[in-house]
């Protein structure tokens, strides 16, 4: 009975921390895309926005950028530009579960419906989505970016998971800061 017990409690021990690790991943991931994506924006194109969003209290920013095929786009197989937003986004019609993901569509669609966009979704089951931007000229972090000749210096994306304690923060520097 002792060693089912210690087998069985290893087994839900590995469990566990692969689902942790797996979690972790994603997060990484998204990391390394936004620090690729951002900082080979080039100034003075407008190529970055942000707005914040609040429902029901909370938090539901959007961040976006232009680019052509590539890394920012999640396809090296695409012609022309594109506006790609990150964003919050419901799992499904029926749940309330909030997913994280890429909304992907031509720069020039004029079109009224969506039906040139595509969505990619990167971490599922995400409660809040807050982006603040570093603006130097203010030293101080805003929750909207519309300078479009500028890039802000930092760029701070915080995710709340509604299964996790605490919110998973990544900062990516778009800019030398001085010391």
């Amino acid at each position: 009975m002792a060693i089912y017990r210690f087998v069985q409690a290893n087994v839900t021990a590995m469990r566990v921390s692969s689902e942790a690790d797996a979690v972790e991943a994603r997060y990484n991931g998204l990391r390394e895309l936004l620090t690729q994506q951002l900082q080979s924006l080039p100034p003075g194109t407008g190529a970055l926005t942000g707005e914040p969003l609040k429902i029901e209290g909370h938090d539901r920013d959007d961040l976006s950028w232009v680019c052509p095929a590539g890394p920012g786009l999640l396809t090296r197989y695409a012609t022309g530009d594109f506006q790609v937003s990150l964003r919050l986004r419901p799992h499904d019609a029926k749940s309330r579960q909030l997913d994280l993901g890429l909304l992907r569509k031509p720069k020039d669609d004029t079109a009224v419906s969506n039906e040139h966009e595509t969505w990619v979704r990167l971490i599922d089951n995400v409660g809040t989505l807050q982006i603040r931007f570093f603006d130097s000229r203010l030293n101080t972090w805003v929750q909207r970016w519309t300078d479009t000749v500028t890039l802000p210096r930092l760029v701070k994306v915080v995710i709340g998971r509604n299964d996790a304690i605490a919110p998973k923060e990544i900062t990516v520097p778009l800019a030398r800061m001085p010391l």
